[in-house]
């Protein structure tokens, strides 16, 4: 459903899995207990107000310790808490029934995109929003799904049990799509799991539900359900292009193919903080344009880069995240942007090096 319509409805939004049927269930039931409790005592204290009122001759009468009383408003709550705690209690026991699963996806929270690792066919890519930075600084139309659409969306195929593993790299992230009926924090150092058990083929949006960071807003999720057939293409075709695209260690590129490469991981990865003339935000990131570490030694370029987060707080360890090949592509870009102009080039050789010398 498009987020146009999404935004003209006032109920939850309509779900496609077992999960999200049974916590939309819930929701209904607990609205309905609330609402009529809340009819209840309104019509009572609108009863009392109106016909026991000063001005119709009415005066207050004291008493207290009304044992009768007191036994009704003790044992009704109860009855109404077990009430509902009985559904509640059934949907947090399924959500946590993540056994005789199909399938295995890790999802990793990185500040800001997602990760899926497909642990049954040992492959996996990186998910980053698509919405053109143009867009979000209004220099152009924001597009129907404004900061719900990404680059690579996680696909999966439909009525296949889906077990989620989730972590995070450097805080705290919430991986949560409202039609799925998941939401579940994936948490540095830890490892949390969920399922899902897709209905009907589909594109399912939702977004990091965590704050987490100041790009907090621009960490979309994007699932796209295949049927078992459409999805085994898709996963052939995958494995075909991750093989095609996987670089050559020993190659040796050239300063206008590393440079091209760099802007794309720049793009993806670097202008929330750096911005993209190099200029950074003041006061919170450093400007790269003209810094010592874009311009001075390689070395210790090539090392804020792999263990920035070791470093510096403020700054992601991208030797986690990115390959040889494009953390070369960014430095070297990086070097030779904006008004730097070393002439140098990083080769992906020299980031394995630097790896190994740390480990």
């Amino acid at each position: 459903m498009a987020p146009a319509a999404l935004a003209a409805e006032y109920n939850l939004q309509p779900p496609v899995t077992p999960l999200a049927r049974t916590e939309y269930h819930l929701h209904t039931l607990l609205l309905i207990i609330t609402g009529v409790i809340f009819l209840l005592v309104f019509l009572v204290m609108l009863y009392s107000i109106i016909r026991h009122r000063k001005a119709a001759g009415h005066e207050a009468k004291q008493f207290h310790e009304n044992t009768t009383v007191e036994i009704i408003w003790t044992i009704v709550p109860l009855l109404i808490l077990v009430l509902m705690a009985l559904p509640a209690t059934r949907a947090v026991l399924a959500q946590k029934s993540t056994r005789s699963e199909d399938m295995t996806i890790k999802i990793t929270g990185y500040q800001w995109k997602w990760r899926y690792d497909y642990l049954d066919d040992n492959f996996g890519f990186v998910s980053h929003l698509s919405t053109p930075r143009e867009a979000i600084e209004g220099k152009l139309a924001k597009p129907p799904n404004y900061l719900l659409e990404v680059d690579e969306p996680l696909v999966v195929p439909t009525n296949r049990k889906i077990r989620l593993l989730l972590t995070a790299n450097d805080v705290i992230h919430s991986w949560w799509v409202p039609q799925l009926g998941v939401k579940q924090d994936a948490i540095p150092g830890f490892l949390r799991d969920s399922w899902m058990l897709i209905e009907q083929p589909g594109t399912y949006r939702g977004q990091c539900s965590e704050l987490c960071g100041k790009d907090h807003g621009f960490m979309p999720i994007v699932v796209e359900a295949k049927s078992p057939e459409d999805y085994a293409q898709w996963r052939e075709a995958k494995l075909k292009q991750l093989a095609a695209n996987a670089d050559d260690p020993n190659k040796v590129w050239q300063l206008a193919e590393l440079k091209a490469r760099g802007e794309k991981v720049y793009t993806q990865n670097c202008i929330p903080c750096h911005q993209a003339n190099g200029k950074g935000i003041p006061g919170a990131f450093p400007a790269l344009d003209g810094s010592p570490i874009a311009t001075g030694d390689k070395a210790a370029h090539i090392e804020i880069v792999l263990y920035g987060g070791k470093k510096n707080p403020a700054m992601a360890a991208w030797g986690k995240q990115l390959s040889d090949t494009d953390i070369a592509a960014v430095i070297t870009y990086e070097r030779n942007s904006w008004g730097n102009h070393t002439g140098q080039v990083v080769q992906p050789k020299e980031i394995k090096a630097a790896r190994g010398k740390a480990a």
